[in-house]
């Protein structure tokens, strides 16, 4: 637990019966070298002592606005700024409404909307609660705002009843901690980075689209794998099935069709420091889309469909590049592989291209394995040989940070 040395975190604690595990986090991150305050709401002191919590921590916990008999303030704004990093460990259902919603009514929550820190959010409530749509909305609410949710795991509850709701493990809340704080001198910290993952649809009518079998594991590996060396990602994404990670440092945008794509990047690229274009796009799309679903007449043989040409995000972007920026591109080739992808390197202005090809067994769409090249503008060319996707993500972090040391 390296990366927690000297960093500051409050751990918030709510009135849950599994507030006890909190005792083990407050201990663990104060042997791990962080400096510890607690917050917790009023009604969390009937499941564990702020005696307990203040002599593990060696702070005062904080619980009330002011102290009714000295009259001494509980600066939540400045103890909010202190923060690198909020817990809320656990969160109870009441909790996450109020986080998501804004509601002010204790402490706790004054130091959360004043928060300009990383937040991490371990919720723990009975199963039914866990399932209701309030909940779920509100879950959605607080990952939208970038905050990162520990997820429950499934057990024996408090109800008697087993099923999701049982609060992460301490030692996953700490692990999480510590990756978050990961990355610290690496040349991606506090970097922007822009990355396009799985493919586009192109629609032929409500029902039917033209579209191709990336799965977008790739892109996702990648975008991982940058966020432990502390960057600032936005993830665009095409229809995908595979599960997006939460992180505070994420954004993301998903989209449907290659103009969607552009359209996205193009909005953002002005203030990305590097782009990754990982999405497999497509290269037509249909003339017209019709309104209705094409049926099949039996009087007539075949279907013929005029396409015309999608926007190139990438040329685009290669056109808009400045000397700041790099711009990192895909190449699937099946035939004179190399070629084909120095030839998109220099036509579309990229400064390294990711190859795969068609013809490695393991590699491409569909596999969780990955075997690439990467070229770079100078026709250096880097072998990766067949690894997991999220290895080969990270060998081409590492290269790109050997290359870019000087130049982000």
């Amino acid at each position: 637990m390296e990366n927690l040395s000297g960093k500051k975190i409050i751990i918030g604690i709510t009135a849950s019966i599994a507030a006890y595990k909190a005792i083990w986090l407050v201990r663990s991150l104060r042997k791990a070298g962080a400096e510890v305050q607690v917050v917790m709401t009023p009604d969390a002191t009937a499941f564990v002592t702020p005696l307990t919590l203040s002599t593990l921590s060696n702070n005062p916990v904080h619980l009330e606005y002011f102290d009714a008999k000295t009259g001494e303030w509980a600066h939540h704004v400045n103890l909010a700024l202190w923060a690198d990093a909020l817990a809320i460990f656990p969160a109870t259902a009441n909790t996450l409404a109020k986080m998501s919603t804004g509601l002010c009514d204790n402490l706790l929550m004054a130091v959360y909307l004043s928060a300009k820190s990383l937040v991490f959010i371990a919720p723990a409530m009975d199963l039914d609660m866990w399932k209701h749509p309030s909940t779920i909305k509100n879950l959605r609410t607080l990952e939208e705002y970038g905050h990162q949710i520990i997820y429950p795991g499934t057990g024996e509850l408090a109800s008697g009843l087993v099923g999701e709701g049982r609060l992460a493990e301490p030692e996953e809340m700490l692990q999480t901690l510590n990756e978050a704080f990961s990355g610290e001198d690496s040349v991606f910290k506090g970097k922007q980075v822009l990355i396009t993952a799985g493919p586009t649809y192109e629609a032929l009518d409500p029902v039917r689209f033209i579209g191709n079998h990336s799965t977008g594991k790739m892109g996702i590996e990648i975008a991982k794998d940058l966020l432990k060396r502390g960057a600032l990602v936005h993830l665009v994404h095409g229809p995908i099935s595979i599960e997006v990670p939460t992180h505070p440092h994420l954004k993301i945008s998903p989209i449907t069709s290659a103009q969607d794509l552009y359209n996205a990047c193009i909005k953002e690229f002005d203030n990305s420091d590097l782009v990754i274009l990982a999405a497999a796009v497509a290269d037509f799309t249909p003339v017209e889309v019709s309104d209705v679903k094409i049926k099949k007449k039996e009087e007539v043989e075949g279907l013929n469909i005029q396409l015309k040409k999608t926007p190139d995000t990438a040329a685009e972007l290669g056109k808009r590049k400045r000397d700041d920026q790099v711009l990192v591109g895909f190449a699937l080739e099946t035939h004179q592989e190399v070629e084909n992808a120095k030839s998109k390197l220099t036509r579309k202005n990229l400064d390294y291209i990711i190859l795969n090809s068609l013809n490695d067994e393991g590699a491409g769409f569909g596999h969780d394995t990955n075997k690439v090249q990467i070229i770079s503008k100078e026709g250096n060319i880097q072998q990766l040989e067949l690894s997991s996707k999220s290895e080969i993500a990270k060998k081409i972090g590492n290269y790109l940070e050997e290359q870019l040391s000087s130049t982000l």
